[in-house]
């Protein structure tokens, strides 16, 4: 894992992006507002590091893909927090997005209190099927603060410490093949 501080330029960029766009094309949990920012900022950011291509929804629906790395299709997932990632968090993945064409999933974690980005790892599409847990719509998730949600769509979790978690950008590159 490592982190990365996020500039109010990548925050405001996000914001115009959502507030311009919905991001939300699959018909079901798409996420409101706030979920679809994070998604976006995450995306904003994890394009600066790779100098790749910014979100941009003018484009349409990017079908899942967001990068293509080592001519491989990475699809970069994001959940918001308001602490650190800690290794025995997991990464919620909407099960609507299951059969999109990708062959890698990045996941990161921001931190909206301090406004840092964690970029907690990588995984290939089919590893992390095998791995993740699977829990059906309406399926009640207990949080290790003891708060508890009901999920509004298939969800596969997958345990932090079960992600290709290198320490810098370049060996996150370097890793996927």
């Amino acid at each position: 894992m490592f982190d990365v501080k996020v500039t109010e330029e990548q925050l405001r960029y996000a914001a115009d992006m959502v507030e311009r766009f919905n991001f939300g094309q699959r018909g079901r949990g798409d996420g409101n507002k706030q979920e679809q920012l994070t998604g976006i900022l995450g995306q904003t950011v994890f394009a600066d590091l790779i100098n790749a291509e910014r979100p941009n929804g003018a484009t349409g629906f990017d079908g899942g893909k967001d990068f293509e790395i080592n001519h491989k299709r990475v699809d970069i997932k994001t959940m918001t927090r308001s602490v650190p990632m800690r290794p025995d968090f997991v990464h919620n993945f909407v099960g609507y997005q299951k059969d999109y064409p990708v062959d890698y999933y990045v996941f990161a974690s921001f931190n909206k209190t301090k406004e840092i980005l964690t970029v907690c790892g990588y995984i290939g599409k089919e590893e992390f099927f095998r791995r993740a847990d699977y829990f059906p719509e309406g399926t009640v998730r207990k949080r290790a603060d003891g708060t508890s949600f009901s999920t509004f769509a298939p969800l596969y979790e997958l345990r932090q410490e079960d992600l290709h978690s290198p320490k810098t950008i370049e060996a996150l590159i370097e890793g996927i093949i």
